[in-house]
């Protein structure tokens, strides 16, 4: 007979990680790498004596 799952495995139950962000970590992480890659783009050159 089939199983009533339908072959479906819920994961989440299974395991669950040590480590856990906020949302609002992530958004924040999120803002400081691009305000780096913008610094970085437009002083970068000059700061690490390239061109």
């Amino acid at each position: 007979m089939p199983s009533g799952m339908g072959g479906l495995v819920r994961y989440f139950d299974e395991y669950k990680s040590k480590i856990k962000f906020k949302p609002g970590h992530i958004i924040i992480l999120c803002a400081v790498v691009i305000v780096m890659m913008l610094f970085l783009y437009a002083y970068g050159n000059r700061i690490l004596g390239i061109g």
